[in-house]
């Protein structure tokens, strides 16, 4: 009874979420974003350099204790048919990781098409003159975080939501 108690506890505490950080998991780097469900906007943060999947823990470290997240939102890579891939089963594990370390409720949401979306964009913005230097792919994963962090709050800021907790 105690641990479904603790559970729900989590649920509710989780549902009243303010702030979010998103995260665009990548092997080699990992895009993140800030958002609110106060404002229900989002905004790329920056870019984590990774090795084989595992992020630099420190600068994790330092970036969550910045921004005091109430929750982390993972973007959760399926194949463009809907099943699932080898990198989905990484994501997954990384979303285990994050909720051990950090005691932070963790969200998944669909991201087959946020990289492909970014990209687009920022490649729109530079034929438009908005952005003048050459996209980076650093670029690419944290606007793909803001666009996973964008797709989460339209979903679930004004209600409940699902966690993997």
């Amino acid at each position: 009874m105690h641990h479904r108690n603790d559970h729900l506890s989590t649920i509710s505490a989780a549902n009243s979420a303010t702030r979010l950080l998103a995260f665009d998991y990548g092997l080699r780097r990992i895009g993140v974003a800030s958002g609110s469900t106060v404002t229900a906007t989002a905004s790329p943060l920056t870019t984590l350099a990774a090795r084989e999947g595992q992020p630099d823990w420190k600068a994790l470290d330092s970036l969550l204790q910045e921004w005091g997240p109430d929750l982390i939102v993972l973007g959760l890579p399926y194949n463009s048919d809907g099943s699932e891939s080898t990198m989905t089963l990484r994501v997954r594990e990384f979303a285990a990781e994050l909720q051990s370390r950090y005691d932070l409720p963790v969200a998944t949401i669909d991201e087959r098409f946020t990289s492909a979306e970014a990209e687009s964009m920022l490649k729109n913005q530079r034929q438009q003159g908005l952005k003048t230097r050459r996209i980076k792919k650093a670029d690419v994963d944290s606007l793909a975080a803001t666009l996973i962090a964008e797709s989460w709050l339209r979903l679930y800021a004004n209600g409940s939501w699902p966690t993997s907790r």
